[in-house]
């Protein structure tokens, strides 16, 4: 795997050295020549202690380097041509091809090989990679079930275990199908759990799987990343549509627009092709290889406008994101959370717009209390914006007697 295909994007650096982390000479090497000197807080943080042997609940925002964390270790510690000795377990497709980039190239280093395994991809292929002796699986839960329950893949030799973007397979309700693989891995290994959030399940799960670890919090205050311009647009429900379109057509950089279902991605991204936008979309129901297309093409620059739902809104690196628009508010707090950090990645700035009406106040005012700020109520060109309308002070007193 050559460098090219790592995904690349500014991060802070720390003021340690990749010498001084305790890595073996020839992953020193393949680190200095990404170019990389210092280590990110989280990867100076991290790496010792994995490769110590220690369990760890590492706490940090996409875009932190927090797959090299775990990878680099992962890398300098597991034996080649030993059979299957370390697993990481990731939520999306995306997110699992990312993070076996990162094996490939430091993994070469070691001689050490990584497969794959994900939905909607060809599972003969998958098992055919599996002949081949694999020393480290990076795979969606529901995959790696169905390669356990065909009897294609063994994980009694585990000896590293990564649990990457805790929270958000919690989300996708992957806790039946985590626990049911844990318990095919060997109890006595080194665990790593990565997560953007801490909710209650992911602490029961580390207290539950993980033997001491080592916390890592490198989460900013508010847990939301620095550098983001926060707006809100308060329309009435007939201006959602005007809404975007006047805002795609006044902010001009790379954006990525939330929806929250598949159909009204399909929708959106007709509407905007059709009145000449350069728009691709990305959703659940794509297969594999539309997917990777809409991904590289908006990365290429080929379109500017990615319209998704929140399969992007997590562990997906494009760095060149200027503009995260919420056409749907979101869910949650740590959906916002998340659907934000696509864009201000490491030092970058970046604008988060919502679009939103009186029915989502509650959750509004739930985001704000979370990130620490109000969102600023702001107006784009030929959409009026949504005013409460409160009764005369007279009807009010009426209705208190």
């Amino acid at each position: 795997m050559h460098e090219a295909s790592l995904p690349k994007h500014p991060v802070p650096e720390s003021e340690a050295s990749f010498d001084d982390l305790g890595l073996p000479t020839e992953l020193r090497q393949a680190v200095a020549e990404l170019g990389w000197t210092h280590p990110t807080p989280i990867q100076a943080a991290v790496i010792p202690a994995a490769l110590a042997g220690r369990d760890i609940m590492g706490l940090a925002e996409t875009g932190s380097g927090k797959t090299a964390a775990f990878a680099l270790p992962m890398a300098a510690r597991l034996p080649a041509g030993r059979g299957v000795r370390g697993l990481i377990l990731s939520p999306t497709r995306e997110i699992t091809l990312q993070t076996k980039a990162f094996l490939d190239y430091f993994g070469a280093a070691r001689r050490l090989r990584a497969v794959s395994l994900v939905g909607g991809l060809n599972i003969r292929h998958q098992m055919d990679a599996l002949q081949r002796k694999p020393d480290i699986l990076v795979a969606t839960p529901g995959r790696l079930l169905d390669h356990l329950e065909r009897g294609t893949v063994k994980l009694d030799r585990v000896e590293v275990l990564v649990l990457d973007e805790g929270d958000h397979m919690l989300d996708l309700g992957f806790m039946p199908q985590i626990l049911r693989v844990l318990e095919t891995v060997p109890p006595e290994r080194q665990t790593m759990l990565f997560s953007a959030t801490m909710p209650p399940p992911i602490a029961r799960l580390s207290q539950r799987f993980l033997a001491d670890p080592l916390r890592v919090d490198i989460l900013p205050p508010g847990r939301a990343a620095g550098g983001i311009t926060h707006r809100l647009y308060l329309v009435d429900i007939d201006n959602k549509r005007p809404c975007i379109h006047s805002l795609l057509n006044h902010e001009l950089g790379p954006t990525l627009v939330f929806v929250r279902r598949r159909s009204d991605a399909e929708w959106l991204w007709k509407l905007l092709a059709k009145e000449g936008h350069p728009v691709e979309r990305l959703h659940a129901d794509m297969s594999q290889a539309e997917r990777l297309r809409a991904l590289g093409s908006f990365r290429e620059g080929h379109h500017r406008i990615l319209i998704a739902t929140d399969v992007a809104s997590r562990g997906l690196d494009i760095p060149a994101i200027e503009h995260v628009i919420h056409y749907d508010v979101p869910e949650t707090v740590e959906d916002y959370v998340h659907r934000a950090g696509r864009t201000a990645r490491g030092e970058a700035t970046g604008t988060v717009s919502t679009i939103a009406t009186w029915l989502d106040k509650e959750m509004i005012r739930e985001i704000e209390r979370a990130i620490g700020q109000t969102l600023p109520r702001c107006t784009t060109p030929g959409v009026e914006p949504y005013v409460e309308r409160k009764p005369p002070k007279a009807i009010r007193r009426r209705r208190l007697r």
